[in-house]
């Protein structure tokens, strides 16, 4: 039977837009003085379910016990969902200060239903009821996830025990965000205006004009340089004056450690209440308590995982640093690492990848890939005009099947603000799910901080750009391609160490020929990629791989120390000991004021985030270069490829073990050694 999809109307209300959950989001309408009595209001309400729910005199079944609690929250979570995104993407005095306000008192709320006794009894009597054991499927693992969630939660703690869990909660909730804060301040309290155009030397033209842009902006003579990515990276890749870049050098690498910024007590106080909050609830590390219930499943596994890869990886990374610290003629600064790895590339490969931007116009390649998952997943994406959104830049995208039917919908926006967050990210505002012949659609977003339009030509991209907008995007089909009858089983909602699966893939149609035609043309003449440069790009693929793959394991393996071994009375400074760890993971010794960690969003810009997880990159992108085997051997646009993988992967959510969906999809399980082939570091011979 063909699914009937519900109607859903903007509203555009004169009462506070955030009470009312909209498929096409009023972010016109949506004001800093709606946030604070919205979302009281809706915690209160919430309230009111959880208790109905925990006080409800009948026989416990699935709709009044299960799905009432998964819905008891609705319009709350839509709400902070979309408040959050807007300080996130165009904050404000006034913003950031009623969020601050009242994200406490929302964190207070979520910690507590858990720890709820009433609701707690009533799970556990419908899990021992006739109903509950003849539970198959989604439904199934939905309560088993319930039942273990609550018990991880502290459901069977006693009352000092969930008193302390809650205000452990609470803080980390307050110092997370302020950690996040401190990096966007910090990150924008930077600039560096340059005056003199010849120490401009060695910058692409592309470069130059946006950093003189950036100044007329500001009303300033000359060229101004940022801590953002667009201009960050060429300075630090390609100007000559070490001088320069060793100024902007260690000002990124010391975000966030200035007296009125510093992120260094909070991140002690992070992995303290993370420490103590794991420790209550029974395991004997943080990883070991948040890794529960991912692929991984402890600590132990995930940094044996990273030690097997780095022991593999130390040879061609010894080998490449000798090779960069020969062809420089002196030893390497931590600011002289990309500059001469660039004009190691060019020397090896006859390649500079700026002579790929002209073929990456944005929106032409955003319409490559929207072609490319047509062909393979049989769905269209067309953007939508007229609708609400928070900034000029933004697009809003409607995402239908091949019949008709609405799948969802999602906003874009690509290119840096002071008033928004660094890197790149996707975001669920709204889970539909699957009841009979009805599915709702889903919205989402996704976000990046992208080179942007200078004057009237279009915004050009470097390729590793195209593959930011490629890996988010796949993130972004994991939520809209769900269809799970269980809300909180579907879309992104999977083990972490698992969802960076269809993110990653992604990325490997932006390496292939056929896709790039689709999309990579000259922006002037039309042209596709000639097939010399082509060539040049591909061989130059694996360059350097080994340092590549070595700085994600320092990043993981160091994330993984801080939760399971740091202690400051035993090891010290915290930076220095990040920094003893991580220059094992460095071709150049690092500066004493090295404080990379004050500014890693990643592990401490949420209460959870990625740390003790940042590994999941890693495990992931196994994973992903086994599964995209099975695309190069039926065809990158094979739609029976496509299919399985929707069918196995992209629709299913958290519905199964991932284990099995993705044995499903492969009929085996991952070839670990497809990752250190595909990054250069394996001989193919090897993996017969």
């Amino acid at each position: 039977m063909r699914e009937k999809s519900r109607t859903y109307a903007t509203q555009y209300m004169a009462e506070n837009p955030l009470l009312s959950i909209a498929f096409q989001i009023p972010f016109g309408e949506i004001a800093p003085e709606h946030v604070e009595p919205g979302i009281r209001e809706l915690i209160g309400k919430s309230q009111v379910r959880l208790d109905e729910i925990a006080g409800c005199l009948s026989v416990p079944d699935y709709d009044n016990t299960l799905l009432a609690l998964e819905k008891s929250t609705e319009n709350l979570d839509y709400a902070l969902g979309v408040v959050r995104h807007l300080e996130s993407v165009a904050t404000s005095p006034e913003l950031r200060a009623v969020w601050n306000e009242v994200e406490p008192d929302a964190s207070a709320f979520y910690s507590a239903i858990p720890l709820n006794e009433g609701l707690w009894k009533r799970l556990q009597a419908y899990g021992a009821t006739s109903e509950a054991r003849a539970l198959t499927g989604p439904k199934k693992r939905f309560l088993e996830k319930t039942l273990d969630s609550f018990r991880r939660h502290g459901a069977e703690l006693d009352a000092v025990g969930k008193t302390q869990l809650a205000e452990i909660d609470v803080e980390l909730t307050r110092l997370t965000t302020k950690f996040s804060e401190n990096v966007l301040d910090s990150t924008n309290a930077f600039e560096l205006v340059i005056t003199d155009e010849a120490k401009l030397d060695g910058l692409p033209p592309s470069a130059i004009a946006a950093s003189r842009q950036s100044a007329e902006s500001r009303g300033v003579a000359g060229w101004r340089f940022t801590l953002q990515a667009p201009s960050y990276v060429p300075a630090i890749t390609y100007l000559h004056d070490r001088t320069i870049r060793e100024q902007i050098y260690r000002a990124h690498s010391t975000r966030a450690t200035e007296p009125e910024r510093d992120n260094r007590p909070l991140i002690l106080r992070i992995l303290e209440l993370r420490r103590a909050k794991a420790r209550l609830l029974g395991a004997a590390d943080f990883a070991d308590f948040i890794l529960h219930d991912r692929m991984a499943h402890n600590g132990e596994t995930a940094v044996n995982f990273l030690e097997r890869l780095k022991e593999k990886t130390d040879p061609k990374y010894a080998e490449e640093n000798r090779a960069l610290e020969a062809f420089a003629g002196h030893p390497i600064e931590p600011w002289d690492i990309s500059y001469y790895a660039e004009r190691q590339r060019r020397a090896l490969y006859e390649f500079d990848e700026e002579q790929l931007r002209p073929y990456f116009s944005a929106d032409r390649v955003v319409q490559g890939m929207f072609s490319i998952v047509e062909h393979l997943y049989g769905i269209t994406v067309e953007k939508v005009r007229g609708v609400p959104v928070w900034h000029p830049d933004v697009t809003f995208y409607q995402v239908h099947d091949r019949d008709g039917f609405l799948l969802g919908s999602f906003y874009a926006d690509w290119f840096p603000r002071e008033t928004k967050r660094d890197g790149a990210w996707m975001d669920a505002f709204l889970t539909g799910t699957r009841s009979g012949d009805v599915r709702e659609p889903h919205v989402g977003c996704v976000c990046g901080n992208l080179t942007p339009p200078l004057g009237d030509k279009p915004a050009l991209l470097t390729h590793r750009e195209v593959e930011t907008i490629f890996h988010e995007f796949g993130h972004l089909l994991h939520h809209v391609l769900g269809n799970v009858e269980v809300k909180s089983l579907s879309g992104t909602a999977v083990a972490w160490d698992f969802v960076e699966l269809p993110s990653q893939i992604m990325e490997n149609w932006c390496w292939e020929r056929e896709a790039l035609d689709l999309f990579a043309r000259h922006h002037e003449t039309g042209e596709p990629i000639p097939d010399e440069l082509f060539q040049k790009m591909k061989r130059a693929r694996t360059y350097r791989g080994a340092n590549v793959q070595m700085r994600q394991l320092g990043f993981g393996i160091t994330d993984l120390k801080l939760h399971r071994e740091y202690d400051p009375a035993v090891h010290g400074d915290l930076m220095q000991y990040c920094a003893g760890i991580l220059s094992q993971f460095t071709p150049a010794p690092l500066p004493e004021s090295y404080a990379m960690i004050a500014s890693f969003t990643h592990l401490f810009a949420s209460p959870v985030g990625y740390g003790a997880a940042y590994y999941s990159y890693k495990w992931a992108e196994v994973l992903d270069a086994d599964a995209f085997t099975r695309f190069h051997k039926e065809g990158i646009f094979s739609p029976e490829a496509g299919a399985a993988f929707r069918d196995n992967i992209l629709s299913k959510g958290d519905s199964e073990d991932p284990a099995e969906l993705y044995r499903r999809f492969m009929g085996r399980d991952p070839d670990p050694d497809a990752l250190l082939l595909r990054s250069g570091l394996l001989a193919e011979a090897q993996t017969c």
